[in-house]
Order: structure tokens, then sequence, then C-alpha cells
């Protein structure tokens, strides 16, 4: 298993401003696809600990990662998986042994997003298109290794291009919010 911090910056943005961005970064040709299967026990102990625990597929490759908060950043646990394990975990749940949770859980929800990355001031810049329950949401994400420097490069980011500062939830709780 690989344990990974994660500090990020994000706002939801409009498609105008997702098109507007993918044309001036040239990155319209480089929109990748990834599909996040979440997971959770019965009593969903992993939301009510404010925890995620997913396996994201891109292409054939799968990952399972629980993702927790730490002190300004996301601590992340990852363990790779071979394509036809994975499929089985989505579709018939599984022990979480493997990322250090020793409970069953199952599949509570999908969401695909369309993302691009580039490097950018001190980090990396991500402009997402997610697809989830008949939903479609743009967002501006900014990941750095430091969380004031990071802090800093986001907001001029958001002042560079003209962008109104919108609060954005996880993926996971847009997910289970809108769930029908």
């Amino acid at each position: 298993m690989k344990t990974t911090t994660e500090i990020e910056f994000k706002t939801f943005i409009t498609e105008e401003k997702y098109s507007e961005l993918l044309k001036k970064f040239d990155m319209v040709n480089n929109i990748l696809i990834q599909t996040n299967h979440y997971f959770d026990t019965d009593d969903n102990l992993f939301e009510k600990e404010k925890k995620v625990l997913r396996i994201r597929q891109k292409g054939d490759q799968y990952k399972l990662t629980k993702k927790s908060k730490g002190d300004g950043c996301n601590i992340e646990n990852h363990v790779y998986l071979e394509k036809n394990n994975a499929i089985d975990m989505i579709k018939n749940g599984f022990n979480a042994k493997m990322i250090d949770e020793d409970v069953f859980v199952r599949k509570v929800g999908t969401l695909t997003t369309y993302r691009t990355k580039i490097q950018y001031k001190n980090g990396f810049l991500f402009l997402d298109k997610s697809e989830y329950n008949g939903i479609i949401d743009f967002e501006l994400e900014y990941e750095a290794d430091d969380e004031e420097a990071g802090e800093k490069d986001f907001h001029e980011i958001l002042n560079e291009f003209n962008i109104e500062y919108k609060p954005s939830i996880s993926k996971f709780k847009r997910c289970m919010t809108t769930k029908k």
C-alpha cells in the first residue's frame, strides 16, 4: 500500500469558463476519462468518519484509494488492482482489509470525470467536467506541495482568469447527495 498527501484548492466554474480555459491552455485534445466507483458499509461508516473509499478506473487501470482528512491536506492510501479483481469488487462489494479497514463495503455511487491537467505556477491545474446522477458540473482544481504557497497561487489564478470563487464540495458528497 502506498500513502500520499494531497493539498488541493477547488472552485466550481461555469461551463463557459471551463470551455474558455480549455482553449486558452490548449487542452481540448488532452482530456482523460476517469470513473470513480464509491463504496461504503451498510451503515455508512466511511461517510460518518468523513473518509472516502473508491476504486478509480482509468482505461484498464484500477486503483483502490482511501481518503481521509489530515492537517491542511488529504491523506490517501492506494492499492493497485488487477482488472478482473477490480470488476468483481465493483460488482459484488468486498472486505476492505487490503486498505486497513476490516469491513465489508458495497458500491454506493459512480461519478465520471473528464479531466485535463497541466503544470502551472508551482503546482498542477486541473479542469474537470463531472457527470453523476444525471448532473453535469465543472470545477477548477489546483494542487500544490505547500499549503500556504498553493493557496496564494490559487487566488492568483482566480484573479488572473476572472473566476468567482464558488466553494466546491467533494465529488463523493456531490454523488451521494444527489442520488435518486
